[in-house]
């Protein structure tokens, strides 16, 4: 078949790193793509250049047989391209239809834009209320809302960038149900995941990247997982390992929680209650905007509850501030890497101060150790493979992989008795995500207590000794992860489930 994109010799250089050296590839129409490869492998810069993003050093493009070099995003909607990001760009106060009407170069009366919304949404089993508003929808809505738009832009394009990472498995069956109508209507998509085993289910064929460079091609139904991995990473991954345990003494137990969002299109908590036992990972999964950052921003200290509703070792710390809460044992790591975990202007070494100094001793009376700050960074850094040219490097400039492995080994090498981690492997790839989960797995093997929030079920039921849904703000009571299936997941996920008190 006549390829309906062909990427033929595309270099793009910035200072210090080749981000794309001489890919080649081609997409044919209906054909579902992926794209794979590690963080800093190239995958952004090569979508931003098909899409207009980004101006490519060398190479050509052409698209339909014509020649194709769009100079900004409005010239590859009108060439036919479209694309899905992983940050969606939304206005939660404004409606469907008005966000959608933001994203048009021309948008219709609303009357019509309201009906056509209604009738695409309908036609490709994603249904839509126009004059919803967006800071009404779940996260899987909202994902809606971003694909309708670009579907009414009639594209023969589409890429995908991450897209089930805030979807239930119920919500990712009926998104892939979509994308082959898609297909088989003649769209052709790229798709980049991380979740190789909905590659293997999804797509027709798929390049590899691996430092810039097109290192492979396959047909991911005819391979394995591992064997895509493999070829991602250069080598063999070791899956995380753990031995059979009985958890200890209870850490962390949390009474009856229920808290008001600070944001106004935020999660209610109700009446949540769990406890987290020495040497025990709880993994507590949920579609984002189910009240997981409220959840943490109550455990963390940065809302503050009754002192009771969060008990540590025994001792009502409901009322404590974060500070007051480390210098205890109990650490946690938001989501939001930048602008929440990690200050963006700042360098890594100061990054590395923000949470470290009261742990790691890293002041000494009032004034910062500076040396000892900087091979603490330097620890960091070494332990959890973070790419970067060193600690004086601003946290803004690593890319949203090695920024999370950062985050994430700054918090367990301050060795917490309780750690609380929101996605700590999100955005990251394989190789990775293997090395995050199996440091965390040894923090509870050392006999620390681990509560990692996740929208990736596939992580929680690998790590997990006992799983809860979080819906709507309200906590499921847990149970054991071993042998708990994907279907049963998904509804509890979706809120059909038993929500009562249980903290056993």
């Amino acid at each position: 078949m006549t390829a309906l994109l062909e990427i033929e010799g595309l270099c793009k250089a910035y200072p210090g790193v080749v981000a794309n050296d001489d890919i080649f590839f081609s997409i044919a129409p209906g054909e579902i793509h992926a794209l794979l490869g590690e963080n800093g492998a190239g995958k952004s810069t090569l979508v931003k250049m098909i899409y207009g993003l980004v101006k490519p050093d060398r190479g050509t493009m052409r698209l339909r047989g014509a020649a194709y070099a769009p100079g900004a995003p409005r010239a590859a909607r009108a060439a036919g391209v479209a694309m899905v990001f992983q940050h969606f760009s939304l206005f939660e106060a404004l409606s469907v239809a008005e966000n959608i009407a933001l994203g048009m170069e021309d948008p219709p009366k609303s009357r019509d834009l309201a009906q056509r919304i209604t009738t695409v949404s309908q036609t490709y089993g994603l249904p839509l209320d126009p004059h919803r508003l967006v800071g009404d929808l779940s996260a899987g809505e909202r994902q809606r809302v971003e694909i309708i738009r670009c579907l009414l832009q009639d594209p023969k394009l589409l890429i995908m960038d991450e897209p089930t990472s805030v979807l239930t498995p119920q919500e990712v069956e009926i998104l892939f149900h979509t994308l082959r109508k898609l297909a088989a209507e003649g769209t052709a998509i790229l798709y980049i995941s991380h979740k190789l085993e909905e590659i293997r289910t999804l797509c027709d064929a798929a390049t590899i990247l691996r430092l810039g460079r097109k290192v492979g091609a396959c047909t991911p139904r005819e391979v394995t997982a591992a064997h895509m991995a493999e070829l991602m990473v250069g080598k063999s991954l070791s899956q995380p390992a753990r031995p059979d345990h009985d958890p200890g003494a209870v850490l962390l137990e949390v009474r009856a929680l229920s808290a008001t969002p600070a944001n106004p299109f935020g999660t209610a908590l109700r009446d949540i209650a769990f406890l987290v036992r020495e040497g025990e990972v709880l993994g507590i999964g949920g579609v984002a905007g189910n009240g997981q950052d409220e959840l943490l921003a109550a455990l963390s200290g940065e809302t503050r509850v009754a002192p009771d509703a969060i008990m540590f070792k025994q001792q009502g710390i409901g009322a404590l501030g974060p500070n007051a809460r480390r210098a205890l044992g109990l650490l946690c790591a938001p989501e939001e890497r930048l602008g929440h975990a990690a200050a963006p202007e700042m360098s890594l070494t100061e990054n590395a101060l923000l949470t470290g100094r009261l742990r790691q001793g890293l002041d000494r009376h009032g004034f910062v150790d500076w040396a000892r700050t900087r091979a603490f960074a330097n620890r960091i850094i070494s332990r959890f493979d973070v790419r970067t040219p060193g600690p004086w490097v601003a946290a803004r400039a690593l890319s949203g992989g090695n920024l999370q492995k950062f985050v994430i080994g700054r918090e367990i090498l301050q060795e917490p008795m309780v750690l609380v981690v929101n996605q700590p492997t999100w955005g990251v790839d394989a190789s990775a995500a293997a090395a995050i989960r199996q440091a965390l797995l040894d923090l509870a093997q050392g006999g620390a207590a681990v509560i990692v929030i996740s929208q990736d079920l596939d992580e929680l039921l690998e790590i997990s000794d006992r799983f809860c849904a979080l819906s709507e703000g309200r906590l499921s009571a847990p149970r054991p992860a071993r042998g708990l299936s994907m279907e049963e997941i998904g509804l509890m996920l979706g809120g059909a489930h038993d929500m009562h008190e249980a903290v056993a």
